[in-house]
């Protein structure tokens, strides 16, 4: 199995695209914007030029893993040889399923069929295709080249072959991949989307200020981000779509998305992604700067 197609650029695909590449695997990689590819190629190379100054690869190696990845504007022109097909668009359920049903008749019959869903379920996305058994969760972390976890996520009919596979070709990458069943949130979110509620809530109900309920997280529990800063890092409308997943797949109110949370995603305010939300991001350094509408009088 070396041959991959990757649907999506953006964050996560690029990302999955540039793992996969520089651990000699072939990849398409698959957008509908040749300008979003063109940007992602960028991204790559980018990442590939701060890990040859860590000494970590060669220039060589680097202009391998650029050669390894060809894009395509046409997915059914860009899964056609894949052995393994990765999904890494955006997170919404209508989309994802659109996609899968296509790939049933535009993938090779033997190929494996993977989300990098963070949410929605594998069984509802394996129930659309012509291989249930052939469809899996591969859900990276973000920043994918850096981080190590890759959730592997059961669907109800996915065969033990194919999780096989798929845990092996995560270590091959690299990775430590570690499985799961298909439940709302899986275990990564179902966690750590209530702790970045609760944080949220937190500063709704006033119990304090963004910079000290991300700093009691940081140096009380150990945590590298606070969750507000994790939080805009991740997207806050990537993680209210995750928390209503919860809350309808449950149906208990403890997912039940803050109303601020509400709000900032309706008012265009998603984190960095967007230049702001509960920090501003458009200041161009690395300093965290609370946003105006949080700061203190």
């Amino acid at each position: 199995m070396k041959k991959v197609a990757v649907i999506g650029s953006g964050t996560m695909g690029n990302g999955i695209a540039h793992v996969f590449a520089q651990n000699g695997f072939s990849v398409s990689l698959i957008d509908i914007s040749e300008e979003a590819l063109q940007k992602a190629l960028g991204t790559i190379a980018k990442n590939l030029d701060r890990i040859v100054a860590k000494g970590a690869i060669t220039e060589d190696q680097k202009q391998q893993t650029l050669t390894n990845i060809t894009t395509f504007t046409s997915m059914q022109e860009g899964v056609q040889e894949a052995d393994l097909v990765v999904e890494a668009a955006t997170e919404n359920v209508d989309l994802k399923l659109k996609i899968f049903r296509d790939l049933s008749s535009f993938a090779k019959p033997e190929a494996i069929l993977a989300s990098n869903t963070s949410s929605i379920s594998i069984t509802k996305i394996a129930s659309v295709t012509d291989r249930p058994d052939k469809v899996i969760g591969m859900h990276f972390m973000n920043p994918v080249p850096v981080m190590k976890l890759v959730e592997i996520i059961r669907g109800y009919s996915t065969s033990d072959e194919v999780t096989t596979q798929i845990m092996e070709i995560s270590k091959q990458l690299g990775k430590v991949p570690t499985e799961c069943n298909d439940y709302p949130g899986f275990v990564a979110n179902r966690i750590l989307m209530p702790m970045i509620n609760e944080a949220i809530y937190s500063l709704y109900e006033g119990v304090a200020g963004v910079e000290e309920i991300d700093t009691i997280m940081k140096l009380g529990m150990a945590h590298p981000m606070g969750p507000l800063q994790l939080a805009d890092f991740i997207g806050l409308d990537v993680c209210l779509s995750i928390l209503r997943v919860l809350h309808d797949g449950f149906g208990n109110p403890k997912y039940a998305p803050c109303p601020l949370l509400v709000n900032m995603v309706q008012a265009g305010h998603k984190g960095i992604k967007s230049g702001q939300g509960f920090y501003s991001w458009s200041h161009g350094t690395k300093e965290l700067i609370v946003a105006d509408r949080f700061k203190k009088n």
